[in-house]
């Protein structure tokens, strides 16, 4: 459980703008400045071997003193290949150009960018206030989350949910679609699997902060979960055909 008192310990750092937001966005536009290579790398690893991007992490706080990103590339090629999986699912289920461009702002927009934010900022404020612990007296330095930095946790957990969601998902959907229990069961299975393993990648993403305690609490919604899926699937919902009607309704 959270403690219901908040660490309100004062710090000058929260007053102070960071200069590498600035550039941050600025080099979004420079493709020349992103490490490409480095970027599917992770991306690569978070599938399959996600501690391992984490460890990364601890090496980039050593050389660059920060925990966040100052490379955007994750983010753009991450936007890319979003942007390229919605045509892809326009291609095959949608009936207008016009709807098509809709979908591929909407889900750039919804799914990623504004949902991003939200979550991030939410994680940020939730660990800054509740799962730093204590300053053994006051002569340390004290360390804060950077919000940056839990943008790149979630762009982190977002994209094997990403390939789970909306890669797999996509050569399945005419499966799970479908009427039926079997439909109703692979689709609470593959979102089951998906948002859980969203919340794990969160885990490991704070749990790497020395600074934070308690961190198994980003484990918590993988309970929540797990307990759900059986409900849905002995209700019969079917969270793919759920999904799918919101932008293809006519086409399903």
């Amino acid at each position: 459980m959270l403690p219901t008192v908040s660490k309100t310990r004062p710090s000058s750092s929260t007053s102070r703008p960071n200069p590498m937001f600035p550039q941050y966005l600025r080099r979004i536009v420079k493709w020349q400045q992103m490490d490409i290579e480095y970027t599917f790398w992770q991306m690569l690893h978070l599938c399959t071997a996600p501690k391992v991007v984490y460890q990364h992490t601890k090496y980039h706080k050593q050389t660059k003193n920060q925990w966040a990103r100052d490379d955007p590339a994750f983010v753009v090629i991450c936007s890319l290949l979003l942007a390229v999986a919605a045509v892809a699912y326009c291609a095959a289920y949608d009936h207008s150009a016009a709807h098509a461009v809709f979908v591929v702002i909407s889900v750039l927009l919804f799914h990623f960018l504004l949902a991003g934010v939200f979550l991030a900022t939410s994680c940020w404020s939730l660990t800054n206030a509740y799962l730093r612990e204590e300053a053994p007296n006051s002569h340390v330095v004290e360390q804060r989350v950077e919000w940056l930095y839990a943008f790149d946790v979630h762009c982190n957990s977002f994209f094997p949910m990403f390939v789970m969601l909306y890669v797999i998902h996509y050569f399945l959907s005419p499966l799970l679609v479908a009427h039926g229990f079997i439909p109703v069961l692979l689709s609470n299975l593959l979102f089951m699997v998906a948002a859980s393993y969203y919340h794990y990648l969160n885990f490991l993403g704070y749990d790497v902060l020395p600074f934070l305690e308690r961190t198994t609490f980003f484990l918590y919604p993988i309970g929540v979960v797990i307990v759900l899926s059986p409900i849905l699937i002995l209700g019969g919902f079917n969270p793919s055909r759920y999904f799918m009607n919101i932008y293809f309704s006519q086409r399903l």
